[in-house]
């Protein structure tokens, strides 16, 4: 039988350009992908892997999918070479990512985050106690900017102890890092990039002379195998943490948001029904999957999946693929449904080696802004639709129009 005929979107596919993820056809794409060439060579170096067991297989094998080689789809890395001692966790492989990762493990685990409760509660309250007369009049805000974003960026810089004043740059500098990869050349990234680096490399400093009881603190104090961290290792950690911890989440309640506004009959049951709460979190995570794609080099000729793999090869695991597959998650995987039972479990964190390192801060943060944000306008209105920003890392949404007055 002969296959069906590839979608538009794959022809002349250049998956280093932004926007690939924002595409019409994407979804269409990913499905012909899974069905006809899950392993997918786009002959430029990239070799596109789509099923979600497939996924699982690559992270689970460190040793043979590496990370040192690069990450990102266009990881400055692949040009200059693997650092060890750059500090991000993101281009480390065992032992060293075991290493650097356990300085911080204890301070991330679900019983340790259930401590962060109460602060991200009353911060998620404080700001939308900030858009009560705009919930009253029935005005039209952008809920990105004024909850997705704030919320996150509060909770990372008080684990990063960054004062108050400091606070209001850091949306554009996490977005900044985001897009360093895609757009090198661009004076406006480059410039809150480089503010970013400045920013930190002054605030380590401080933390380091003058010690407390946050992550900067810690990080600046820790050794692996008998050598404390560098200057700029802590540097480093601290950008892995700003950009995850405010990226990933910021896009998971957005994009939770704007999934439940569509689908309000399951909004209404959650609204009812705070028990499902944690079930709907995990759904928006796997169906709006804020970080569509990581990549790992091949070390030794292998196979993926039945098809084999040369040495070198770079494969793009497209978590946001994996998500929708429907040998993993059966005849709906394509559809929403906040009772969709836990296991098999998602992907949007990564899996193996390099689960994300906040994950449990994550979903405590979307739960309770979600229950927040259910608890006083439960018939929110999405206005238009979402404004994304065009990248090879995240499908992430940087403007939702919404009216909190509800119908």
């Amino acid at each position: 039988m002969t296959a069906p005929p590839a979608p538009a979107a794959l022809a002349g596919l250049d998956i280093t350009e932004p926007g690939f993820f924002l595409r019409p056809d994407y979804w269409d794409a990913l499905a012909w992908l899974r069905a006809e060439s899950p392993v997918h060579d786009l002959r430029d170096g990239h070799v596109l892997v789509t099923r979600y067991d497939d996924i699982r297989a690559i992270s689970r094998r460190p040793d043979r999918f590496s990370s040192r080689h690069g990450a990102l789809v266009n990881d400055p890395l692949r040009r200059s070479g693997p650092d060890d001692d750059a500090g991000s966790l993101l281009h480390l492989d065992p032992p060293r990512h075991a290493e650097h990762r356990a300085l911080l493990n204890r301070r991330f685990t679900p019983r340790a985050v259930e401590g962060f409760d109460a602060g991200i509660r009353a911060r998620t309250v404080e700001v939308l106690d900030a858009l009560a007369d705009e919930a009253a009049s029935g005005a039209e805000v952008d809920l990105v900017a004024r909850l997705a974003a704030p919320v996150p960026v509060a909770v990372i810089a008080d684990l990063l102890a960054v004062p108050v004043a400091d606070r209001a740059q850091f949306r554009r500098w996490s977005d900044a890092v985001i897009d360093i990869s895609d757009r090198p050349d661009d004076p406006a990234v480059a410039t809150a990039a480089a503010e970013l680096f400045a920013f930190l490399d002054a605030h380590v400093h401080d933390r380091a002379r003058a010690p407390g009881d946050d992550l900067v603190s810690q990080l600046a104090a820790s050794s692996v195998g008998g050598r404390g961290l560098t200057h700029d290792q802590v540097v480093m950690f601290c950008v892995t943490l700003l950009v995850a911890g405010n990226e990933t989440t910021r896009s998971l309640v957005s994009g939770a948001i704007e999934v439940l506004a569509a689908h309000p009959d399951q909004r209404a049951a959650l609204a009812a029904n705070r028990g499902l709460t944690p079930g709907a979190v995990e759904e928006s995570l796997r169906w709006v999957t804020p970080i569509q794609a990581f990549c790992r080099t091949v070390t030794a000729p292998t196979e993926v999946g039945g098809t084999p793999v040369e040495a070198g090869a770079y494969l793009v695991l497209l978590y946001a693929s994996g998500n929708r597959d429907e040998a993993a998650f059966g005849p709906t995987a394509g559809s929403v449904d906040i009772t969709r039972p836990a296991s098999p479990a998602h992907v949007a964190f990564g899996f193996g080696e390099h689960l994300c390192l906040g994950a449990a801060l994550a979903r405590l943060e979307a739960r309770v802004v979600l229950d927040e944000l259910l608890a006083r306008h439960p018939r929110y209105v999405v206005t238009g639709p979402p404004i994304y920003t065009p990248s090879t890392l995240t499908r992430s949404i940087a403007a939702l129009p919404v009216v909190l007055a509800g119908d």
